[in-house]
């Protein structure tokens, strides 16, 4: 059987150059009812929460299908039994390649790209059009406070957001530029309206990367419970081919100036930004969390252990416990093997996770082995058959490998050449596209986005195998959301004890989109249901798991909450058509508020089969509102007041 994996975007886009939440309280007619609220007042709290979802747009209102589309609203049950209704919004911060406060009193581009050195990246493409590149794809985004806020201007409350930027599509010619430009990380210093909750631009200053060697393609991000932002590094470099592809000598130049420095077990990584009282942000990369493409991290309440999304063709399920808390500079990695009963039917039981030992280091002596071996100093790698048996077959990112492992290098190949190393030690490396994660504290559950069911998963796909334990019998494009159940006391499959209270032991099928043939608007999913879900984030507070997608199958892609006690599904947010829903993060409570951020990536990166119906009237009314399909926002939806005086 032919393997039928169908590329997403992003990965159509690799392997081509292979070479907001707002407050809940802006909404019309609500700022004297939300001001009499006051936000902070002590009185009584939110018992439940329910989403009124929104119809998809259609092209009857193709102004609607052009931007970011928001008809939904939220109704708050508060503990004396008294219910609001808040009309939901959505309010941009800015679009990329705008110019906003730097917080000195001059401006500097919003998702603009700079080098090693801090200086602008320019697009040169076009005689006569040089300026500075910028993205238009922000993504992983975290909304937090800090004590004792020093940046002038402030009003209300200083707030502070942190935003990366994965990448952008195309230079101004129309080549594609995807991964040859150094991720930005931003942080944003808002003023929050005490009375309002609006969120308000003051500042905006880009992280100094140099000491990460710059960053490559961050994606999904996640608040740490100490106050960081995690970020994240996918498709990391594949180092023993590095020196001939054309992608990573191109990002090579663009960030060192020639394209030989960039050295690929540099990248891959999990980076970590911390937010200074004055508005700026220093970064760490760590490097012992395993070298994966890392989409999304989720750490528990227990301030150690770490679920990792990996979004990747042949990908596993990893953990990470790290030795003390707040701190993941040293730790232990895990990858699952999965045992019988996996399975895409929501109702089944599903399947036990057991754990593998990959090895115990420090961020620091990685980095040093980074710094100083090569590919062949940890492996042998082939991609043809070497008829030698002491080489492994396996499949890399659904290509076949031979693989030899160099005696006494276990440590490194765990870290810096972890997919290969996890399928050698007999892991599960069979998942498709596992993307983000987030957890559910109060029932102890953790969830991942599978955004696509396909290749390595499927039975008779090239590169799929049973002996993995991860198999269903025909390809879900709209993919699906996994539920893990998590626990302590657990051994790995070497009979150590995990030193944690929060590992996965169990995985079954929780929400799982639908394929269809295409519709009138040309949906090849089911547009009422999730489709290649890609961010998740839950709210305790709401008991609400909120979706965005990153869907070839949808026209528009949607961002969705689902209420966990009534199993309610509700739409609240319609992306631009083409785009993709980024950016997601749901925060509890910040000064009395509660926020949904969110943004979105490559407005109008046209499918010529998924928007054939749709392309010709929509591309004029995108190109006029994104810069010319060069601009992609950065927000949040309207926010709510977590008490209320009644």
């Amino acid at each position: 059987m032919t393997d039928t994996t169908l590329p997403t975007r992003r990965r159509l886009l690799q392997m081509l150059s292979g070479v907001p939440l707002l407050p809940l309280a802006s909404y019309a007619g609500a700022t004297s009812m939300l001001s009499a609220c006051g936000g902070g007042d002590d009185g009584p709290t939110i018992k439940s929460v329910a989403f009124t979802g929104m119809a998809a747009p259609t092209l009857a209102n193709a102004a609607a299908m052009a931007t970011t589309s928001v008809g939904s609203s939220m109704v708050a049950t508060y503990s004396d039994n008294t219910t609001q209704t808040f009309a939901l919004a959505y309010k941009p911060f800015f679009s990329t390649g705008d110019l906003v406060p730097n917080g000195s009193g001059g401006t500097i581009l919003a998702g603009g790209y700079v080098d090693i050195n801090n200086q602008p990246i320019i697009d040169k493409s076009v005689a006569g059009k040089e300026r500075q590149f910028f993205s238009d794809s922000p993504d992983g985004t975290s909304l937090l406070q800090l004590p004792n806020p020093t940046v002038a201007g402030i009003k209300g409350k200083a707030v502070f957001a942190v935003v990366q930027f994965e990448y952008t599509t195309r230079d101004q010619a129309g080549a594609s530029t995807y991964g040859v430009l150094p991720s930005p990380i931003a942080v944003l210093t808002l003023d929050q309206d005490q009375a309002t909750g609006a969120l308000t631009l003051v500042k905006y200053h880009n992280v100094d990367m140099s000491s990460a060697h710059g960053l490559w393609i961050t994606c999904g991000a996640s608040l740490s419970p100490w106050g960081t932002h995690l970020s994240s590094e996918e498709y990391e470099p594949d180092a023993p081919f590095a020196a001939g592809n054309a992608q990573f000598k191109a990002y090579s130049k663009n960030v060192f100036g020639n394209e030989t420095t960039a050295n690929p077990y540099h990248y891959g990584h999990l980076p970590e930004v911390t937010v200074n009282p004055d508005g700026t942000g220093t970064v760490k990369k760590h490097y012992c969390l395993g070298r994966i493409s890392h989409e999304l991290i989720q750490v528990m309440p227990d301030n150690r252990t770490a679920l990792m999304g990996d979004d990747y063709t042949n990908g596993g399920l990893f953990v990470f416990v790290a030795d003390k808390e707040k701190d993941l500079s040293a730790g232990t990695l895990y990858v699952a093997k999965v045992g019988a009963g996996f399975s895409v039917d929501p109702t089944a039981a599903g399947a036990a996770l057991t754990w593998i030992k990959l090895g115990h280091a420090t961020s620091a002596e990685i980095e040093t082995l980074a710094n100083t071996l090569k590919p062949a100093d940890i492996m042998s790698v082939l991609k043809a058959d070497p008829a030698d048996t002491s080489y492994t077959k396996i499949f890399v990112d659904g290509v076949q490998n031979w693989v030899k492992l160099v005696p006494g290098m276990e440590k490194a190949a765990a870290f810096l050449e972890t997919h290969r190393y996890a399928n050698l030690v007999g892991a599960s490396m069979g998942f498709t596209k596992l993307e983000g994660t987030t957890v559910n504290i109060k029932d102890k559950i953790a969830y991942s986005a599978l955004q696509n069911i396909q290749g390595s998963m499927v039975r008779g796909a090239t590169s799929w195998r049973e002996s993995v334990g991860i198999t269903v019998e025909k390809t879900i494009n709209a993919g699906g959301v996994f539920a893990h159940n998590l626990a302590g006391g657990q051994k790995d499959l070497g009979g150590a004890a995990i030193d944690s209270e929060w590992i996965p032991v169990q995985t079954r099928a929780f929400l799982i989109g639908e394929d269809i043939a295409a519709d009138a608007l040309g949906n090849l999913a089911n547009p009422d249901r999730i489709a290649n879900p890609d961010n998740l984030k839950f709210s305790e507070k709401l008991r609400t798991l909120f979706i965005g997608e990153d869907s070839g199958f949808h026209v528009n892609n949607f961002l969705w909450a689902y209420n966990i006690d009534t199993k309610v599904l509700s739409r609240i947010m319609s992306i631009p058509a083409g785009g993709e829903s980024t950016g997601l993060h749901a925060v509890d409570e910040i000064n009395g508020w509660t926020y949904i951020m969110s943004n979105f990536q490559h407005a109008g990166d046209w499918s010529s089969t998924l928007h054939v119906k749709v392309q010709a009237t929509l591309d004029p009314l995108v190109r006029a509102n994104y810069k010319d399909r060069f601009s992609a926002a950065v927000g949040y939806l309207t926010g709510m007041p977590i008490h209320t005086t009644g």
